[in-house]
């Protein structure tokens, strides 16, 4: 048993040895010197400085119940948050438009889902697939969604190899423009190639190597609630945009049905038990998604990122947080906390369930001996 779990749990301890390795690459000595003097001194994380993120925004043609909810829950923080309709893929709101609009940021653990579906569709996992990372620590495909367990995704990336990542990255839209002559839009890009320190561990659970905006997440996670259409994002400004609007189908993603309903459980799983259980304001009114945090080099911000959709009502939102901070006050949990502040906002103000047909929730619900099970395993 022991030549069993021994090579897992080395694995475990090396990406987690090669990922504190490539961060300290990345920063400058005085950096490092700081970061070490600030944890010994214990000193508390300080607020970033207030900014308005509506600064320079055009508001026509959004829905501005939608916006009003969005601007009031980001608040003063810097980030962006865009809100579609996952079946058309007309974007409804952008907070903070030039943020949104720009190039790209690391991921973090939103790549998750890119990983997820890839070993789904290429059958080197299932949902129910254990995989042990120590003597008293094992995780499914689900569960390791929901508590966003890198050493489960380094292992995953390490199976499906850098060629299957990249084309399924590709696939679901990354490093490419998501939305249809969107003015000032920038895409993202995908890897060149596995990353120095770390491999494809970094870069299947961190997202290390990727870039990604905001509309381009928006666009993966409306696949994801719609199962299987990737819609190209569209602006419409004008009225007569509006009342003439047609979706436009970017293409349909040849991944199984299946895939699609394993990996809502598991961000289903994120909200109810996970890492994003800001996010959830009812029972009744099911949010999903997926959360990432990390320190993107490239623009000296710390990211917390959470992309979602719901699954109630006539009127499904997908909605992406995207936070970007100097300090260690932002985080996939806290973005998720933002994204549900809209949620309950737009629910109060009974936004879906206007003009709709009683819609029951479609996803299955998650067992609570599962939800158990997981929080008894992130405790070992």
């Amino acid at each position: 048993m022991m030549r069993f779990f021994l090579p897992l749990v080395v694995a475990g301890l090396l990406l987690d040895i090669q990922f504190a390795a490539a961060q300290a690459r990345k920063a400058t000595g005085a950096t490092a010197m700081k970061k070490v003097a600030a944890k010994r001194t214990a000193v508390a994380v300080r607020k970033p400085a207030p900014v308005d993120p509506t600064d320079g925004d055009n508001v026509d043609g959004e829905d501005l119940t939608v916006r009003r909810a969005a601007v009031a829950a980001l608040g003063t923080t810097r980030g962006s948050v865009v809100v579609a309709d996952p079946n058309t893929g007309r974007i409804l709101t952008m907070v903070n438009q030039r943020l949104g609009l720009q190039a790209g940021f690391t991921p973090c653990s939103t790549i998750k889902l890119v990983t997820s579906l890839a070993a789904l569709n290429e059958h080197v996992v299932d949902r129910d697939t254990v995989i042990h990372l120590s003597r008293y620590t094992s995780f499914n495909l689900i569960t390791a969604i929901a508590h966003s367990n890198n050493p489960y995704f380094a292992t995953l990336g390490n199976r499906l190899g850098f060629e299957r990542v990249t084309r399924y990255a590709q696939m679901l839209g990354l490093g490419e423009k998501a939305g249809l002559d969107i003015p000032g839009e920038q895409a993202g890009s995908i890897a060149a190639a596995p990353p120095k320190f770390g491999g494809m561990g970094m870069m299947t659970a961190f997202g290390e190597g990727f870039l990604v905006t905001p509309l381009e997440l928006t666009a993966l996670i409306s696949s994801i609630a719609n199962g299987g259409t990737l819609y190209y994002l569209q602006y419409p400004r004008r009225t007569e945009e509006i009342d003439h609007f047609t979706p436009k189908v970017k293409r349909s993603l040849d991944l199984a049905p299946q895939d699609f309903s394993d990996l809502k459980v598991g961000m289903r799983g994120a909200v109810d038990f996970g890492t994003a259980t800001r996010a959830g304001y009812s029972t009744d009114e099911p949010v999903l998604g997926k959360t990432g945090t990390c320190t993107d080099f490239s623009s000296s911000s710390h990211m917390g990122w959470f992309g979602s959709f719901n699954d109630v009502g006539n009127h499904q939102l997908a909605v992406v947080v995207m936070l970007a901070a100097v300090t260690k006050s932002v985080s996939g949990p806290v973005a998720s906390g933002v994204a549900g502040a809209i949620y309950k906002a737009l629910s109060e103000q009974r936004y879906f369930t206007a003009d709709a047909v009683e819609k029951k929730p479609t996803l299955p619900q998650i067992p609570v001996s599962m939800a158990a099970s997981a929080e008894e395993t992130a405790k070992m």
